[in-house]
């Protein structure tokens, strides 16, 4: 009997632990941090020796190979010690494909991977075929497999994910953009978490499709550096003739010219909404779902939380939740959609940003900034020339009364902060609800 150790029993640990043990492997689970009762208890049951705030070397060093949690770090001491030692360790993701028979569509990007995703999701699911939905977001894939294979399987991949993959190999793969986050992670190299990204394509065959978005400089860099056999299909708004999808006078069509939407009838609004619109009906042209179950999906799509999420209009005044934007792409991307004056709620631990790329985007939509991070000096700085109203504040509660005193009837005060959550809120969901709770309570 092959023997596995698998680090952290979060999600996809779990999951995997689960599958593992399921498909006969001896299993052993080791996890810095405390683990979950329930998931104790289920380990337990099913006969699942674990072990947590501790790593164990001299138990994890007998196995045949480890399946890391993608929450740690390769730079991480456990790791050093495994990759020294020669133990072979994979993703989950990896792990889970080997017991998987199902077409597999794959997202990945710094921003709009959910969006695509679910809107991948939906389009499939509306067209009665068997799918399932998992990866970085809901259940892992490990999970999921543990009730039975699907025809296909729709998976968010992070680039965490990506990291140990070795053979894994997508049909259908999508890279929605490539743009500077988790630096921390990769030694603040940016080419290594490219490197990350671009290994979804890696393992492709020139059978399988690569959707990538052609506007992406960075991302079009990459694919000049890496030599990929598989099938590339561009999309993006700028005109090429080689691109899938095309936009004129705001009507999305395929190449065959079969218009697919009306863009002010889509509910997501802004330009990466519209290409994570693309990226969701190239997949399913690729698998020829027919254009009215295409076209009904995406009317109907109403978006995600924390994802420019409309949540209140209050004395005529809008308020929209953006937490989900940590970095200082998916904010312009929602300072770009804002069609009035808007009060900007900004800030938190910073990921290395550089601001002045919203320098023009600021000076156009927005009438002033409300700080709300511990520190909030760089944001201060970049944005004093160009903005007069500039105000720091300690606590969501606060931001949101002092926007609420600034903010004029059909001006938008939007929550996007450009930056990560940790250091006044648990993560981007927690600012998100706390930003609507404060709303609600105005």
């Amino acid at each position: 009997m092959k023997s596995v150790t698998i680090l952290g029993a979060g999600e996809s640990g779990f999951g995997a632990a689960m599958l593992a043990r399921q498909k006969g492997l001896n299993v052993f689970v080791s996890d810095s941090n405390k683990i979950n009762e329930d998931r104790k208890l289920e380990m337990i049951r099913n006969s699942i020796v674990f072990e947590e705030e501790n790593h164990s070397f001299d138990k994890i060093k007998l196995s045949d190979f480890v399946i890391k949690s993608p929450g740690i770090p390769n730079s991480s001491e456990i790791i050093s010690e495994i990759k020294l030692s020669g133990i072979p360790i994979i993703s989950e993701i990896e792990f889970a494909s080997n017991y998987s028979n199902s077409f597999k569509i794959c997202i990945t990007g710094t921003n709009g991977k959910t969006t695509t995703t679910k809107l991948i999701y939906k389009i499939l699911k509306r067209a009665g075929l068997d799918v399932g939905l998992a990866g970085n977001i809901g259940d892992s894939f490990s999970k999921m497999l543990l009730s039975g294979d699907k025809d296909i399987y729709v998976l968010e991949i992070s680039s965490f994910q990506l990291d140990d993959i070795k053979k894994f190999r997508p049909n259908i793969s999508v890279i929605t953009n490539i743009i500077e986050d988790h630096l921390d992670r990769y030694e603040n190299d940016f080419g290594k978490y490219v490197d990350a990204k671009m290994k979804i394509a890696k393992n492709q065959k020139s059978s399988d499709y690569l959707i990538y978005n052609s506007d992406d400089k960075i991302l079009l860099e990459a694919l000049k550096v890496n030599k990929l056999e598989v099938n590339k299909i561009p999309i993006g708004m700028n005109t090429n003739k080689q691109n899938q999808i095309t936009i004129d006078k705001n009507i999305l069509s395929n190449k065959k010219k079969t218009i697919m939407i009306n863009t002010d009838d889509f509910a997501l609004k802004g330009r990466h909404n519209l290409l994570n619109a693309m990226a969701a009906i190239t997949v399913s042209d690729l698998l020829k779902i027919d254009n009215d179950i295409i076209r009904e999906s995406l009317l109907t799509f109403s978006g995600l939380p924390h994802r420019l999420e409309k949540f209140l209009k209050i004395q005529g005044v809008n308020y929209i939740n953006d937490s989900k934007a940590t970095n200082v792409n998916a904010t312009y991307y929602a300072l770009d959609s804002m069609q009035s004056p808007t009060v900007w709620i900004a800030g938190g631990v910073d990921k290395g940003n550089d601001y002045s790329d919203l320098l023009p985007i600021v000076r156009e939509k927005v009438k002033a900034i409300i700080c709300l991070g511990i520190d909030n000096t760089k944001i201060m700085e970049t944005f004093k020339p160009v903005i007069e109203i500039i105000v720091e504040t300690e606590s969501i509660t606060e931001a949101v009364k002092v926007a609420n005193k600034i903010a004029l009837k059909k001006d938008n005060v939007l929550l996007s902060p450009a930056c990560a959550s940790y250091d006044l809120f648990e993560n981007y969901e927690d600012r998100g609800d706390q930003f609507k709770d404060a709303v609600r309570n105005l």
